[in-house]
């Protein structure tokens, strides 16, 4: 598929493009000096490549200039004419006003002019439905499963777009987005790489669920034979007190309730008074210990009562003193903090067997208030609130029991998809071998392509790459290369980035020319920032490529021609001049906006 004519029904606004099947060239000649020093001149040379994309019907954005400037641009219908692999060709209407409804027509001559046509094959389709229709018309059967637009970032290529060989201005988002597809067209298994993502935002997910299951459960996770243990001891307690409650007999009742008192909380209450009592004495001691450890004895003082008795007291004595004092300092201030440590210890302790000894305080005056009551209703009243509390707790167990029975399953989801990403990822790496490894592949083919416009152009190899990162994701590289094959720095500047990305865009294109693929591309301001040497070896590669039927569509600026425009192109070469000499010198013939 080729570009054969671009045109809309305000010819006297915008002027018609005819495409050759080779090199076109839409040059911009600034011919008033005091626009020479100017970086911008808005003749429309980039404002082309925005034209085409909307034509082969990019989505509409409030941003795009037809839609900014609806008001200048609400009247105009614009007509991309292509030339098919079969050598028929297609028109494409689309206007701004109703940009969502297509028309669409295939033909067998060329240049036609549908501006007043009136029988289309497909008149005002909704847009999806007309996207689906060019997708199925076009045919690009070695994209699918990814439909004729995804290309289409490749091969119209803008000033933004030159940043990065592989990940375009389009495609600043998910990697999961463009790197599948990138992968494809250079020749890899990309249904591994969709895969491996897919079953990594699934890990993603899972792994999630598994979290917010772990909150639920309130950071305690027990196992399930513990919880059922539980759960058959609670129900086994419902059924007596129900029972009892059925036969109103709360002899039985008594009993365990007695024998708990005395086995149980009677115990407990004496087991953690006898503690309390030690853990206070204990704590005491401790404090007194910390009060009492004071060293009394001062060398200054003891010095300068020696003097006033007359008894010499020798320098080495006092410091032998001081010596002793810091190294009891020394210890006394180790023992403190061990002190310490433990007081804030016993401290804690108390404070939980007091609480302990309030709560088992009021559960003993409950019982015995139960034991002690004699009126049958009010045991029957506390015995169903037991039966309440023991419903409470098997419903608690029961939704605990739910939550770990979800973990599990969570859990075992995770190994599984773990294990399929696993086997992914060692299918991906066999996969980049082979392609690597084979001289015949389509990733080998275009690699030699690419180096080789490299080297064309700056006498230079450069080495596409394709890795898999410490992520276990694709990671494409563009290097030029030293003498000693060597990656460098050079293509790091503005100018060999941009000989990377037209190397790349041909590359694919000359390795797909045995596909019903695009032969067209578009490169705005090829040539900008390259020194001339540079510009005519670039100028003689895509001459070459031209002769191998692929369209290329480029945009220059006159001061970027190294030499007289005659010499430099050819005049069947130049499909558009654009001009700073009044609007009819702009691609569309109307004031700045």
């Amino acid at each position: 598929m080729k570009l054969s004519k671009l045109y809309s029904n305000k010819p006297d606004l915008f002027e018609t493009i005819i495409f050759s099947s080779g090199l076109n060239v839409i040059q911009a000649e600034i011919r008033l000096p005091e626009n020479k020093k100017k970086d911008t001149h808005n003749l429309g040379k980039s404002t082309l490549g925005k034209l085409l994309d909307f034509c082969f019907l990019s989505q509409k954005k409030s941003e795009f200039f037809l839609f900014k400037h609806e008001q200048l641009f609400n009247q105009f219908v614009f007509f991309l004419e292509l030339e098919l692999e079969d050598g028929s060709y297609l028109t494409i209407r689309r206007g701004v006003t109703n940009a969502a409804r297509i028309s669409i027509k295939k033909h067998n001559d060329s240049h036609q002019d549908f501006t007043q046509l009136t029988n289309w094959d497909h008149e005002n389709v909704p847009f999806d439905k007309a996207k689906e229709i060019l997708d199925s018309i076009l045919n690009f059967y070695c994209l699918k499963p990814w439909p004729y637009r995804k290309i289409l970032g490749y091969l119209l290529r803008s000033q933004d777009d030159y940043r990065n060989v592989f990940q375009l201005r389009k495609f600043a988002s998910k990697h999961k987005d463009w790197k599948p597809f990138l992968a494809h067209i250079l020749g890899f298994n990309s249904d591994l790489i969709t895969k491996h993502y897919e079953l990594e935002s699934q890990l993603k997910d899972a792994r999630n669920r598994e979290d917010i299951v772990q909150k639920e459960l309130g950071g305690s996770i027990e196992d399930i034979s513990r919880i059922d243990g539980l759960l058959l001891l609670k129900q086994q307690d419902v059924n007596e007190r129900q029972r009892l409650l059925d036969q109103f007999d709360f002899h039985s009742v008594d009993q365990v309730k007695t024998k708990k008192l005395i086995d149980e909380l009677d115990l407990k209450i004496a087991t953690l008074n006898k503690r309390r009592y030690s853990l206070e004495f204990n704590r005491k001691k401790i404090e007194l210990s910390l009060q009492k450890q004071q060293i009394l004895f001062d060398p200054d003082k003891a010095e300068s009562l020696y003097k006033e008795v007359g008894i010499l007291f020798p320098k080495q004595l006092k410091k032998d003193f001081n010596q002793l004092i810091k190294f009891n300092r020394a210890i006394t201030e180790e023992r403190h903090k061990y002190l310490k440590e433990e007081l804030s210890s016993i401290k804690k302790e108390l404070i939980d067997i007091n609480q302990t000894l309030l709560q088992l305080g009021e559960e003993r005056t409950q019982t015995l208030s139960f034991l002690g009551e004699t009126d049958i209703f009010d045991k029957y009243k506390q015995i169903s609130n037991d039966l309440i509390t023991l419903k409470a707790d098997i419903a608690f167990l029961e939704r605990q029991k739910e939550f770990i029975h979800k973990l599990q399953e969570l859990r075992t989801e995770i190994r599984q998809l773990n294990k399929k990403y696993q086997k992914i990822q060692i299918d991906m790496e066999k996969d980049l071998e082979m392609q690597n490894k084979q001289e015949t592949s389509l990733f080998s083919e275009i690699r030699l392509y690419f180096s080789r416009i490299i080297e064309d152009v700056i006498s230079r190899k450069a080495l596409l790459n394709v890795k898999i990162n410490r992520e276990g994701h694709l990671d494409f590289s563009a290097d030029i290369l030293d003498e000693a094959g060597c990656s460098t720095s050079a293509d790091d500047g503005h100018t060999y980035k941009k000989l990377l990305c037209v190397a790349f865009d041909l590359a694919i294109l000359r390795a797909h020319l045995k596909d019903n693929f695009p032969r067209f591309v578009y490169h705005d301001g090829i040539f900008e920032s390259l020194d001339d040497r540079t510009k005519i070896n670039l100028l003689n590669v895509i001459r070459q490529y031209s002769i191998l039927d692929i369209q290329q569509i480029i945009t220059v600026i006159d001061s970027d021609i190294p030499l007289d425009n005659n010499i430099f192109f050819n005049k069947n070469e130049i499909a558009l001049v654009l001009h700073d000499e009044g609007i009819q010198g702009r691609l569309f013939k109307l004031p700045s906006w």
